[in-house]
């Protein structure tokens, strides 16, 4: 049968307009499976005020909360806590500003249902209690009014099982400091790329860097040359009986090309010889956000297993 003018345009119209559907829906198709990949940042972060009577001035920290938080509060679930340590010249936002994948904290947030505790340090206090300059007692701020603020302001697991610490450079030393000092706070403490031996002798560094370092120390430790023996009281390489003492679970991590693998491998070394049960590594990588983004996520996987367990 032949088909007049008429009915020829309607069948060309009816066939475009199916291509066209067809064209949308695979066009909806692609978007949302694009949006699918996403990360999802479900995890909720929070900035306050966590104010130093110490050292009587106001600082900020950072907290991410994970999604089941809030779907959780009717239940009055509590939660364990992850104390995140920046390292030196750095500040308390380092950790979800400066990783190159900007979601890492808010997905371990979630995926194992903590909450990360991000708080100041000041660019080279130590996390220690400085002998020297009164307004740098960084130990009894993160040890006492961090946590009092924390537990006071969110639903957390209030005891050390429920408590463990971490972090980079500067941060990593503060975690092993802070955790052997205080093992009656945390139940694990880790390093990443940690500055474990103040004395800097096996540190590798320019002539330049370590002479700008050596100075930084002695704002805050007084001069070297006067008090060699105070120093090395605040290493944590020395610190080796101790942590076999106080049975904290601890995991270390250095990359191979990081001018402070030696510290790390003589702490290593040390608990080797006293038998202290600790998790070291060593991989690819030097003093980089590359490898501490890397190496984060094989630390909460640590110490969620630790934290299941209690």
């Amino acid at each position: 049968m032949a088909l007049n003018r008429y009915q020829r345009q309607k069948i060309t119209q009816s066939v475009r307009t199916v291509k066209q559907s067809e064209t949308s829906i695979r066009q909806l198709l692609f978007f949302f499976g694009f949006f699918l990949t996403l990360p999802l940042q479900a995890a909720k972060v929070d900035s306050l005020d966590v104010p130093s009577a110490v050292m009587k001035k106001n600082l900020r920290a950072v907290v991410v909360l994970p999604d089941s938080y809030a779907s959780s509060a009717r239940n009055k679930t509590t939660y364990p806590v992850l104390y995140l340590l920046h390292g030196g010249y750095g500040h308390f936002n380092d950790w979800i500003t400066k990783t190159p994948d900007k979601t890492l904290i808010h997905r371990l947030a979630d995926q194992y249902n903590l909450i990360i505790v991000m708080p100041e340090g000041e660019v080279f206090s130590y996390y220690l209690d400085s002998p020297v300059v009164k307004d740098s007692h960084f130990e009894t701020y993160l040890t006492k009014e961090v946590i009092d603020k924390i537990d006071n302001t969110y639903r957390t697991v209030r005891t050390p099982k429920g408590r463990v610490i971490t972090g980079l450079s500067m941060g990593g030393y503060g975690a092993l400091y802070l955790a052997t000092r205080h093992p009656d706070l945390y139940c694990a403490a880790g390093s990443m790329s940690g500055a474990l031996n103040l004395d800097m002798n096996t540190w590798k560094l320019p002539p330049d860097a370590f002479k700008n370092i050596r100075a930084e120390f002695e704002k805050i430790l007084g001069p070297f040359s006067q008090s060699p023996d105070g120093w090395a009281a605040y290493s944590v390489v020395g610190m080796a009986d101790k942590m076999k003492t106080n049975g904290l679970k601890l995991v270390i991590e250095c990359g191979v090309d990081d001018f402070l693998i030696e510290p790390n491998r003589e702490l290593h070394r040390r608990l080797v010889f006293n038998q202290t049960p600790h998790d070291y590594s060593e991989r690819p990588g030097g003093h980089s956000w590359e490898f501490w983004q890397n190496a984060l996520p094989y630390q909460v996987l640590f110490f969620s297993k630790v934290l299941n367990e209690n």
